[in-house]
Formats: structure tokens, C-alpha cells, sequence
């Protein structure tokens, strides 16, 4: 694996990649993220990640300074995984001067949910991801479904523009007791980590209520809400929503997901599952 700390340099490189699967990352990596990079060279001749962690998505009460930034450690799994070219450029390389230029995605799919508890995270994640796929131009990137509000924000970002850039989804991993594999699953204590599959748990309680024939969608939220909250958590969200667009679901045979987040300690987890 050959790693690149410019824009010149990866560009280089990518034109003599042949087919290119992307995958952008900020690093920390866990077993998620290496079946992302495993899944993308499947159906192309080079995969391409990228670990930049990136200023813009980070609030002002949120942990960018603290992210950790594990590059060393990184390096060996990707090459383990098969990846040919890592981009890890710098702030500066990035962001030479100040962003000016932003991509604001549609209100309607950026005041929900995560967007509404994080205002402005979607904008610094739309900015950062067009930036690098304008400068690794590949034929296809990657994305988990963990993060799920993202993948439909990028997908409709990459569709809308007509960036000729195919988005493949990657299925969530997880641990045996269910967890949902995240970096910061790093933050949670011995205790916390023990109680934390319990946000996975309601999610399912609330898609096997659905599968059932249970829609008092408001019901089985509010329940979760609750539940949560009985035993120490501080829950933000949990909500039933068409998987094309996360809005409310309206028709009977909508396909649907469930996602859900709460603050566990310090430590904020978000999960979802499709029902």
C-alpha cells in the first residue's frame, strides 16, 4: 500500500488505478470499516481510503481535538485488507485557505434527527466528501449503513450534482452482543460497554412490533424513549421512517428503517435496523 500526503500525489496515482473503489474514513478503524475496504475491491481493480479528520462535521461542544488519531495502527489493517492507495492528507493540504464554498444539503433531510441534534453536521460532511471525490475520482465509494442519515444525504448529494460516481452501501457489523462497531465504542467504560447493546435491543423490539402489524409508530418511540431513560440513559431519538428519505412514512408497503441515538455516560451511540 502506497500512502499519499498530497493531492498531486494521489491523483497520480489514481490514473493509472483502473477502476477505483473509495473509501473516506477518519481513521480509528475497526472491523467495520475493513469489510467496507474488503466489499470495495471486490468489483474493482484498486481500492482507494482516505483518513482525514475533518474540522468542519465537529460542533463546538464535540470532541475533535480528542478524536483519536490511530495512523500507524490504520496503515497495518488496510494493507492487511488489500487496499492499494491511502490518502491521509493534512488540515493544510485540505483546507489551504479557509472554506468558503459549502454544500448545504435539502433542509427536509438535514433538520431531522441527527442533523437536528448536530446542527451544521451534514453540511461539514457533504463539503469534505465532495472535496475528496473531486480529488480521488473514483468509479465507486463506500459508505456504512451504521451511519444512515449520512448515506442517504451523500447518496442524494452524489445523484443531485450527477457526479458519475456509483454509491454502494455497507452493512452495519457488529458485535456478538450486538453493538453496532463504532470508534466511539473507545469512550464507553467497562459498565457502559456492557449496557450499551441495549440501544440495539429496543430497535429491535421496535422492528419485530412492525413486522408484526403493530403501527402506532408513535407508541413503540415513545416506549423506547422511556425505557431507556428508566435505566440512566439520555436518549435523543427513536424514530420510524421511510428508508428512501427518512421522512414519516406514509403508505402501508413504504420500506421502512428504524434509527435510534442516545448519550450513554459521555458517550453519544446511534444505531439503526431496517425493518
Amino acid at each position: 500500500m502506497k500512502i499519499h500526503t498530497t493531492i498531486e500525489s494521489i491523483r497520480a496515482a489514481r490514473g493509472d488505478s483502473g477502476i477505483v473503489a473509495f473509501v473516506p474514513t477518519m481513521g480509528n478503524l475497526h472491523e467495520g470499516h475493513i469489510k467496507l475496504m474488503r466489499e470495495a475491491g471486490e468489483n474493482a481493480d484498486s481500492v482507494i481510503a482516505s483518513i482525514f479528520v475533518n474540522r468542519l462535521q465537529f460542533g463546538p461542544s464535540e470532541d475533535f481535538a480528542k478524536y483519536p488519531r490511530t495512523l500507524e495502527t490504520d496503515c497495518e489493517k488496510l494493507e492487511a485488507a488489500g487496499v492499494t492507495h491511502l490518502f491521509a492528507p493534512s488540515e493544510k493540504v485540505m483546507y489551504p485557505e479557509p472554506q468558503h464554498f459549502h454544500v448545504d444539503p435539502a433542509p427536509a433531510q438535514v433538520s431531522i434527527l441527527e442533523g437536528e441534534c448536530r446542527p451544521g453536521h451534514f453540511r461539514g460532511v457533504a463539503t469534505v466528501v465532495l472535496k475528496l471525490l473531486n480529488i480521488v475520482r473514483p468509479n465507486s465509494v463506500l459508505f456504512g449503513k451504521k451511519d444512515y442519515q449520512q448515506l442517504i444525504v451523500l447518496r442524494n448529494m452524489v445523484r443531485e450534482l450527477a457526479l458519475p460516481i456509483e454509491v454502494l452501501p455497507g452493512e452495519t457489523v457488529r458485535a456478538p452482543d450486538g453493538l453496532a462497531l463504532s470508534s466511539r465504542n473507545g469512550y464507553l467504560s467497562p459498565d457502559e460497554r456492557a449496557e450499551a447493546p441495549r440501544l440495539h435491543k429496543h430497535l429491535l423490539i421496535i422492528r419485530d412490533a412492525v413486522r408484526g402489524g403493530d403501527h402506532d409508530f408513535l407508541k413503540l418511540e415513545t416506549d423506547a424513549l422511556a425505557a431507556l431513560e428508566a435505566v440512566g440513559w439520555k436518549p435523543d431519538y427513536f424514530a420510524v421512517r421511510r428508508r428512501a428519505d427518512l421522512q414519516p412514512p406514509v403508505q402501508e408497503d413504504d420500506p421502512l428503517v428504524v434509527l435510534g441515538a442516545a448519550r450513554l455516560g459521555r458517550t453519544r451511540l446511534i444505531d439503526n435496523i431496517e425493518i
